[in-house]
């Protein structure tokens, strides 16, 4: 058994999980996440903002803690789509490797859905046989959403595209609450995201939608109508089209203030869940999946699982 701590620092959140590990197996030690918006404005800009640098480090100084708390033996940081498109992205390399002893790997879009696929499907791809293969992974991100096709021998394709709840947000969501004409001009960027994701990946070949990170977990709760977050309520529900359309209808009509009044809803992702559901609401819309199924485990799991198998650190 090997104890490894996984971060995964996105767009718009920062996640650390420390794990022990052995062979297909995973029990969490810790698991903590920080909204910090390292990609706030970096896709006008082309730069990392120096606030979201200092939310950022400020979460690592405590995430180094952790880590060196609880004995752990390697350490894996993987950041996705904010630094991987930022001019300034050296900045953020030497804060990381300045706190954590480790630089971060930048990943490939690629990269970042196999890592997902395997963090979201390794149960799946045991003797449940409940949820049929194979699985087409959609990781909604902050700067991004991977699609990821596979089953039980791994994965198949994959296709990255730059539609995340927090670009989709700055790109057009931009009233409170959004005009129809912004939310028309959001799903049809998705639409022709998709286009993309169909030129290399078979979607109709897929039999379970699996979909992950907050955005998606967020929708699941709110169609629960659950009186706080529960991941264990939450975890491998199968959510129907038709309950991810209504919820997305619901978010995208609401205020800030009455999205932030949730009980469910995590304070960082208030600003940005609309453009998240909408995300998902289109997918399963356009490739035409009748339903969801909801997984707590993503990428984080992935980059653990990824650490246990590694000799860094």
């Amino acid at each position: 058994m090997t104890r490894v701590a996984a971060i995964d620092c996105g767009t718009n959140s920062i996640r650390l999980l420390v794990a022990d590990v052995e062979g297909d197996s995973l029990v969490d030690v810790v698991r903590r996440m920080e909204v910090v918006r390292l990609g706030e404005g970096v896709d006008r800009t082309g730069r990392l903002a120096d606030a979201a640098l200092a939310r950022t480090f400020t979460a690592l100084d405590d995430y180094a803690a952790v880590i060196a708390a609880h004995d752990v033996g390697r350490v894996r940081m993987v950041a996705t789509s904010a630094s991987r498109d930022a001019e300034n992205r050296q900045t953020f390399v030497d804060g990381v490797v300045e706190r954590l002893g480790v630089p971060p790997e930048v990943v490939t879009g690629d990269g970042e859905a196999a890592l997902s696929f395997d963090g979201a499907t390794r149960e799946l791809r045991g003797a449940d046989a409940t949820f049929e293969a194979p699985y087409l992974v959609c990781d909604i991100g902050g700067g991004s959403t991977e699609f990821v096709l596979g089953d039980a021998d791994g994965m198949r394709a994959a296709r990255s595209v730059d539609v995340g709840c927090v670009r989709l947000t700055e790109r057009h969501l931009h009233d409170d609450p959004p005009s129809t004409a912004q939310i028309d001009a959001a799903r049809d960027d998705v639409r022709r995201a998709l286009d993309m994701v169909r030129q290399k990946v078979d979607v109709a070949a897929a039999r379970t939608l699996v979909g992950l990170t907050g955005s998606v977990t967020t929708v699941v709760a709110l169609a629960l109508e659950l009186d706080r977050y529960q991941p264990e309520r939450i975890h491998h529900t199968r959510m129907t089209a038709g309950d991810v359309r209504r919820v997305t209808s619901d978010l995208l009509a609401m205020s800030r203030e009455q999205r932030a009044a949730l009980p469910v809803m995590h304070p960082g992702r208030v600003d940005v869940i609309g453009a998240g559901a909408l995300v998902l609401d289109t997918v399963m819309a356009e490739l035409a999946f009748d339903d969801v199924v909801a997984s707590e485990h993503d990428i984080l799991d992935g980059i653990a699982f990824s650490a246990a198998d590694s000799p860094s650190r």
